[in-house]
């Protein structure tokens, strides 16, 4: 088939890669020219596992080209995915301009009935008004549209499994002909076709259910998902404080609850918060449109309160361990708001540095992916691609995200270059006796303290 997708982002790109990896032919294009051509050139804007490999070998392939005209990419498809950001006005509404503008250019240009897809997170209700506009600014008369609904369910850092391996796939549409056209887009994922690139246990094993919808639906299963992870995420947190006055291991209590299948582990950690440029924004679009609705959700602000609180109370954490910031050395491993990715939007360890730069702390940090990024919003600290040469002379370590090769490291060699053997876990990677048999004086979430020559919590 032939498919356009208009944005070229994370979700974009992830979406016509594996699109075109999956056998159609498809046509990328951004407004942004200086990100259509880097593509071009065969570079990739973002840090995604497996995501060059796919659009090198769809674009070898003849299935995959980039375009900066979006007006040819409206032409060549009779199926256009829409996948442009949706960022949080001020008032935590999601901003719609983007969609509003692409829902123009798609109704001018198209010139042959045209299938215009919903891939961005956005408000129920949204497709109606898509449909509204495509009709109201249609230049040719002849052209005819449908509009659905298929929201995307994909993490950064497992993008590309998920999108070839999903647990489900979630299409809103209003007639038979649009879910017949969705299910052949989909058909080479439904049935299994396309594994992992690299097998992973978080394949599923069996082929995804195809779940029909209405669009209004569709976008709303979205926000609600998104939400309700944060829930859970903060519930954990709440319970990790809980633990800490109490002298319980928030790792053992949610373990076990993580165990009823009613619950599940997943999202189950007690941490620094939920970060990233999703949940925090689906949060808050999801409760200002429950507000406009005249539904009270303020569950949904209670979520995002103890959110909030998780840099002060972890902050609290170093301020006590160090009793001054100013002039302190301070290491950082982790800046990107979760491993296997290079995004630092609305990552905790942004506004944590900030934090400490704000009281005078010298900083130098370390991560696999996403120091470029942080150089932009933070020159004046120190960044080293080697996580051992940011510890010495360093009066504390803090541990802000959880990139596996850090719990890997030989944690022996950094406390001996430390100047004061101090770590603090924002994100329980590390094991407590282990660093207590070390000799360190470790410091998590929901979790006694340990130093070395205490006593065992």
């Amino acid at each position: 088939m032939r498919i356009s997708v208009i944005g070229c982002g994370y979700v974009g790109l992830v979406t016509g890669g594996c699109l075109a990896e999956v056998g159609h032919h498809v046509v990328c294009t951004d407004n942004d020219a200086a990100r259509i051509a880097m593509l071009e050139a065969g570079r990739l804007p973002i840090y995604e596992p497996y995501l060059d490999m796919i659009l090198a070998g769809s674009r070898n392939a003849g299935r995959l080209r980039f375009t900066g005209d979006v007006g040819e990419a409206v032409r060549a498809g009779e199926a256009i995915f829409i996948c442009v950001g949706t960022p949080p006005l001020e008032n935590g509404e999601a901003d719609l301009s983007a969609i509003d503008n692409v829902a123009r250019l798609i109704a001018t240009e198209a010139r042959v009935p045209t299938l215009v897809i919903e891939k961005s997170t956005v408000p129920a209700q949204t497709g109606q008004e898509l449909k509204r506009v495509l009709a109201v600014y249609r230049r040719n008369l002849g052209v005819t549209f449908r509009v659905a609904s298929n929201p995307e369910f994909l993490r950064e850092g497992t993008g590309v499994e998920d999108f070839l391996n999903p647990d489900r796939i979630v299409v809103g549409v209003e007639d038979s002909a649009t879910e017949h056209q969705l299910r052949e887009i989909y058909r080479p994922v439904l049935e299994g076709r396309f594994r992992c690139p690299v097998h992973r246990p978080i394949c599923p094993p069996t082929a995804p259910q195809l779940l029909v919808t209405t669009i209004n639906s569709a976008e709303l299963i979205k926000h609600a998902s998104n939400s309700f992870l944060a829930l859970k995420i903060s519930y954990a947190n709440a319970v990790a404080d809980l633990c800490e006055r109490l002298g319980a291991n928030v790792e053992e209590v949610t373990r076990a609850m993580g165990l009823d299948p009613r619950i599940g582990q997943q999202f189950l950690r007690a941490g620094l918060g939920f970060g990233g440029f999703c949940l925090p924004k689906d949060v808050q679009a999801f409760i200002r449109l429950a507000e406009r609705a005249g539904v009270d959700f303020g569950l949904l602000k209670e979520a995002e309160k103890v959110n909030k609180r998780r840099i002060d109370q972890f902050l609290d954490k170093v301020r006590r361990a160090l009793w001054v910031l100013k002039d302190k050395q301070i290491a950082v491993l982790g800046l990107a708001f979760k491993p296997n990715t290079d995004d630092i939007r609305y990552a905790p360890a942004i506004e944590v540095i900030g934090r400490l730069l704000a009281e005078g702390a010298q900083v130098r940090a370390c991560d696999p992916e996403a120091m470029e990024k942080t150089r932009k919003v933070f020159p004046q600290i120190g960044y080293d691609r080697d996580p051992y040469a940011v510890a010495p002379g360093a009066d504390a370590l803090l541990i802000l995200t959880e990139w596996e090769e850090f719990r890997q490291l030989d944690w022996q060699r950094i406390r001996d270059t430390l100047a004061r053997p101090l770590v603090l876990d924002a994100r329980n990677l590390l094991d407590p006796e282990a660093m207590k048999k070390l000799g360190f004086e470790y410091h998590s979430i929901g979790r006694q303290d340990v130093a070395a020559g205490s006593a065992t919590p």
